[in-house]
């Protein structure tokens, strides 16, 4: 399930860039993007709450130096955020399509374009906070500390 949260959120954020500035293909991945919209957020829940599980274990086992607790809880802090980002990108996705399911055009052009920037920003934010979180774990498996 570690690695869903890895495919699932870039392709939301990818989906829901995608919806919010081409109103002409809203009809043809409407579905995919309301989809996605759940899948990432409970992909990147259950990812983190694993990942907390292990955490609690690795340290309640007094597995972890000093140095890699840093590291860790960067890792963790990360996935945190992660989780947030992406729900938050979800959401936003979900309500635009929700609200342009029936005519794409449905909204001000004004409000279309301030969702839009939304979801690009947050389908950022998700995508650098998922690599950060990644790479930090990595450092925490591979790195010499």
């Amino acid at each position: 399930m570690l690695h869903a949260a890895v495919i699932f959120v870039p392709l939301l954020g990818l989906g829901a860039i995608v919806y919010g500035l081409v109103a002409s293909w809203r009809p043809k991945i409407g579905w995919a993007v309301a989809l996605l919209a759940v899948t990432a957020p409970i992909a990147a829940l259950i990812t983190k709450l694993s990942g907390t599980e292990f955490y609690d274990r690795l340290l309640s086992e007094e597995r972890v130096s000093p140095n890699g607790k840093i590291i860790l809880d960067g890792h963790m802090e990360n996935g945190t955020i992660t989780f947030w980002l992406t729900l938050a990108l979800g959401v936003i996705s979900l309500i635009l399509v929700v609200l342009t399911t029936r005519n794409p055009r449905a909204l001000p052009r004004y409000a279309d374009l301030g969702i839009a920037l939304v979801l690009v920003v947050l389908a950022a934010f998700s995508g650098y906070y998922l690599y950060e979180t990644g790479d930090s774990g990595a450092t925490a498996v591979w790195g010499t500390y």
